[in-house]
């Protein structure tokens, strides 16, 4: 088709991708060029912030690695992850909320053997006894493997280190519900921190005047064959930022206790000197639909 303008040109690119022998990738990318037409076409978009944008998702794809994901970074600062989430996962009440993944998860997390292990791995800050269960339909799900992963008491994670490698893993591990569905674990207690700000994503948070910060939050993914696998955090009641999260992340239902104690015994036995904080926390998982 010859002489296209800025009205007719959409029509000729959605004849094109008519062509697709995948129904889904056609109606995914029919849209996906409808709606980049008519944004183009609402905001009057100039060839200058054109470019601007070709470069700034340049420069986003040149941040990512296998430690650090700028564009999932970018997907969840503008709300994408949580909306995906949210129509993907509409679960029956009383089920555990999914909510965003993060950019920090690691794949080879170190696996981690029975109950009560430190998995902060001399990370400073104030020790946190974190026991779990996981249950469906009010039984214990046994064998499931659980992902954590969290900050330290810096905000920091310990793949944001330029010297991380997988063997200087800390606060985070594997581990496996036992056969009453629990899991405890000794780390240290995270805090509120700031997204990383010095690539793109920051440039687009300090340009809006938006916040940077997430509440203070663990990271959890939960899977067992016959169940949906679930991927959530648990974020600290009360923390200054829980209404305020920068990936629009919270959800009521995902919100715990992390209770401060006295120096003395610790709910696994442990002989505490110190003062500690504990979270007790119980995860509801859906049956997979069988098709």
């Amino acid at each position: 088709m010859l002489d296209l303008n800025e009205y007719n040109i959409t029509d000729e690119v959605h004849r094109r991708i008519a062509s697709a022998p995948d129904s889904r990738l056609r109606e995914i990318l029919t849209a996906l060029v409808q709606h980049l037409h008519d944004f183009a076409r609402e905001v009057k978009l100039t060839e200058p912030e054109w470019t601007t944008g070709i470069e700034f998702l340049t420069r986003t794809g040149q941040l990512c690695s296998n430690t650090r994901q700028e564009f999932v970074l970018l997907s969840d600062t503008l709300g994408l992850s949580q909306l995906v989430v949210a129509q993907s996962h509409s679960r029956a009440e009383g089920v555990s909320e999914q909510t965003v993944f993060g950019p920090f998860h690691v794949e080879e997390a170190p696996k981690v053997a029975g109950l009560n292990s430190d998995i902060a791995k001399g990370a400073t800050g104030d020790p946190l006894y974190v026991s779990a269960r996981v249950l469906s339909a009010g039984a214990p799900v046994t064998k499931a493997v659980v992902d954590v992963w969290h900050a330290d008491a810096e905000g920091q994670y310990d793949v944001q280190d330029a010297n991380w490698t997988i063997e200087k893993s800390r606060m985070r591990a594997v581990l496996e519900t036992d056969a009453d569905g629990r899991i405890g674990f000794w780390s240290v207690l995270p805090k509120s921190y700031p997204i990383p700000t010095d690539g793109t994503v920051g440039e687009m948070i300090r340009a809006t005047k938006q916040s940077s910060m997430r509440p203070a939050h663990v990271h959890f993914r939960i899977r067992k064959e016959g169940f949906d696998t679930l991927i959530t955090h648990v974020f600290a009641n009360g923390d200054t930022y829980l209404d305020a999260d920068a990936v629009f992340g919270v959800r009521s239902s995902c919100i715990g206790n992390y209770e401060g104690r006295p120096p003395g015994i610790a709910p696994d036995g442990r002989v505490m000197d110190r003062h500690f904080f504990t979270l007790d926390f119980c995860f509801v998982l859906e049956p997979a639909l069988i098709c």
